[in-house]
């Protein structure tokens, strides 16, 4: 018979750290040659802007739009770490704020699956807003964003150009 361990006095790690009520999501993607070497970024701010989490990732080929929503995705990543209640979102890419908040369709075949994504990762969260806001009070993922396409493009440049990959469509015959 194994005997039951007391009760420990320090709270479950869930139970210590409450949700913040609203955090504020800021949100980039940057190619280069669309499609190209790309950046996202993401970074998560409190009510008085202090930034709480902070990522950024280099990838590519990709178009700009796919990195647009490569930023969201990894930025609600981010945000499923602190689960707050509210979740508002900033972005400067017109496309992706209009497409998310229902106005226009997403007709592109490559950002239908990453849509999808997108609209899975928001389900948590009991209230998402998204907003488009110019690239100039964006300015600190827009600078986040190019570091990372940076880096991309060094990755890139160090491919053989025969090696790399294109942002073409393959087909394949099924038997």
């Amino acid at each position: 018979m194994v005997a039951a361990k007391p009760p420990s006095s320090r709270p479950a790690p869930e139970e210590s750290m409450a949700s913040p009520p609203h955090l504020f999501l800021y949100v980039d993607g940057a190619s280069s040659g669309n499609p190209g070497p790309a950046g996202v970024a993401a970074i998560l701010k409190d009510a008085e802007g202090t930034t709480l989490l902070e990522k950024a990732r280099a990838f590519g080929p990709a178009t700009n739009n796919v990195a647009e929503y490569q930023a969201v995705i990894l930025g609600l990543e981010l945000a499923a770490i602190l689960r707050p209640k509210v979740l508002t979102i900033y972005s400067d890419s017109e496309l992706l704020v209009r497409q998310l908040a229902g106005q226009y369709k997403v007709e592109a075949p490559g950002l239908r699956p990453l849509y999808e994504q997108v609209r899975r990762l928001l389900a948590p969260f009991e209230s998402v807003e998204i907003e488009h806001i110019p690239r100039s009070k964006n300015a600190e993922a827009d600078q986040l964003a190019h570091k990372a396409l940076e880096k991309a493009r060094r990755l890139d440049a160090t491919i053989p150009s025969d090696k790399q990959k294109t942002g073409h469509a393959k087909k394949f015959r099924l038997k």
